[in-house]
């Protein structure tokens, strides 16, 4: 299914089309499943992730702005939080840490090392452009999954502020890798 397909999709499911919400789900299904599957490692609770997901989807379609950008990102980013917080609510704070370590593959080859290397460079370069709260901030919701919440807090700033931090950052980082 094509990115314009899916934003169509979704756009329909904004008006609250049942059918197109059973189409994208047919189509999607098997992906979203796949990463709360990757996160959770239970198929019972990956299941269970990706129908949140869904309703998710459903609530919020109308939320999703076309942006050129792949609609699949969108859609895999509600799976992924939806996952994290299934995740959070049964598992101690030390497992969340380890489950990072288990989403990356196994063994890259040195191709892949190379190329993993270059981009940690340009990655770690827009990220030095970035003021160095934005920065922590970006990097503790994203890597070290910290809530807004949590974040705010950490930076004593409001709850709003962070995520505007958070929103901008991000922009800005895609514009850094874009160039």
């Amino acid at each position: 299914m094509t990115r314009e397909e899916i934003e169509s999709l979704i756009g329909s499911v904004a008006l609250g089309d049942r059918k197109a919400f059973q189409t994208l789900y047919d189509a999607t299904s098997a992906k979203l499943l796949g990463v709360c599957l990757r996160i959770l490692k239970d198929r019972a609770a990956a299941e269970d992730a990706m129908q949140d997901s869904f309703i998710k989807i459903w609530k919020n379609a109308d939320r999703f702005a076309v942006n050129g950008y792949s609609p699949m990102t969108w859609l895999i980013t509600i799976a992924r939080n939806t996952a994290i917080d299934k995740l959070r609510a049964t598992k101690s704070n030390a497992d969340i840490a380890d489950f990072t370590d288990t989403i990356a593959a196994r063994g890259p080859t040195a191709e892949g090392q190379v190329i993993a290397a270059a981009e940690a460079r340009r990655i770690s370069a827009c990220f030095n452009e970035l003021d160095p709260d934005r920065s922590a901030a970006i990097k503790g919701a994203y890597l070290d999954g910290l809530s807004y919440n949590d974040l705010a807090t950490q930076f004593d700033v409001p709850l709003n502020t962070m995520r505007t931090w958070l929103r901008r950052g991000l922009i800005a980082l895609r514009e850094c890798l874009a160039r």
